[in-house]
């Protein structure tokens, strides 16, 4: 049955307006011809969780709803997010907070939505349980999957979602300290660059690993701080204690990889106009951009030890040190 039409107030995010993802889940919604389970995609959780707010939003709150709820509080609308230090979504979890849920009839709407976020922290048993659903999906129900790992994701359970994948936002947000820790992280590049000389200027460039390590972690710890404390305010207060501890680890795991990411962002940077430059030395050109290779190849090997749990400040230090080595002997 179509959608009836009423103002809607969880909007779509700004950075996806005009898409065509969004105009094509508008015209399913609006015509009842919304597919019962999406898949939804990208770079960035919170976007991906702002738009199932806005499509959440037009399936429950239409004119055949008894009251108005935004999706965070609305009583047809249930969520189901990782859990703890380990961020995993078990099978109890997945029974109760989801499954169990969307078998009961809807109270004020015609429809009834369940949230996923980060579904691609399903364990095995979560995974399997919840394929069982979507193999036979409660009537008037949609359930919307939210990953950054759609690939993490069983094959079984992808290939039964409709799937759209939502770009990034622009980034908005730079850490108190990261601008002047960039330009740190280069003039230690440079100065490698120029040639190591003596004792002396090898203990500095050792001592300014293992500043920059520390400045990190700091830079880290206080901008975690700072989104959890702004997203916090955000969120349902009926959150578990270890639903509130998965989030918080998800913000901090998502900002050191985006972190990473401007690292090696700023070595390329370093790199590459010596390489465009040239200064008639095809050898020495040649050692800048085996320089470059090697040094990248580090980084996206440290990138990978995170993904493992390992500490952030352990990763940037092996990336460092070996990055010591990498650009002194050029």
């Amino acid at each position: 049955m179509p959608v009836t039409s009423v103002t809607h107030k969880s909007q779509w995010p700004a950075a996806l307006a005009g898409l065509p993802a969004v105009s094509v889940i508008e015209q399913a919604i609006a015509t009842g011809r919304l597919s019962h389970s999406l898949l939804l995609t990208g770079d960035e959780i919170d976007l991906l969780a702002e738009a199932a707010d806005a499509i959440a939003d037009r399936l429950l709150n239409t004119g055949e709803s008894s009251a108005y709820f935004p999706p965070a509080n609305h009583p047809d609308c249930y969520a189901l997010r990782p859990a703890g230090k380990m961020r995993q979504i078990s099978a109890d979890a997945t029974r109760e907070e989801l499954i169990a849920k969307l078998q009961v009839t809807s109270t004020v709407s015609a429809h009834k939505v369940g949230i996923i976020y980060e579904c691609d922290r399903m364990n095995t048993a979560a995974a399997n349980i919840f394929l069982k659903t979507l193999e036979e999906p409660p009537r008037n129900s949609t359930l919307l999957l939210l990953t950054t790992r759609p690939y993490s994701l069983l094959p079984t359970i992808r290939s039964r979602c409709l799937c759209f994948r939502f770009p990034s936002a622009p980034a908005a947000y730079s850490p108190d300290g990261w601008t002047a820790w960039l330009a740190d992280y280069r003039a230690w590049l440079e100065k490698l660059n120029t040639g190591i000389a003596g004792k002396r200027e090898a203990s500095d460039s050792i001592f300014a690993v293992y500043g920059l390590v520390a400045r990190f972690g700091m830079i880290l710890d206080f901008a975690t701080g700072e989104i959890w404390r702004q997203q916090k305010e955000k969120l349902p207060p009926d959150l578990s204690e270890e639903e509130q501890v998965a989030i918080e680890t998800g913000i901090a795991n998502g900002l050191r990889a985006r972190l990473f990411i401007e690292i090696e962002q700023a070595t390329r940077d370093f790199a590459v106009p010596a390489l465009l430059a040239g200064d008639g030395s095809g050898a020495n050109n040649e050692k800048t951009g085996r320089a470059l290779a090697e040094a990248i190849e580090r980084l996206e090997h440290a990138t990978g030890l995170l993904r493992l749990n390992l500490n952030e400040s352990a990763a940037l230090e092996d990336f460092l040190l070996a990055s010591l080595s990498i650009w002194s002997r050029r």
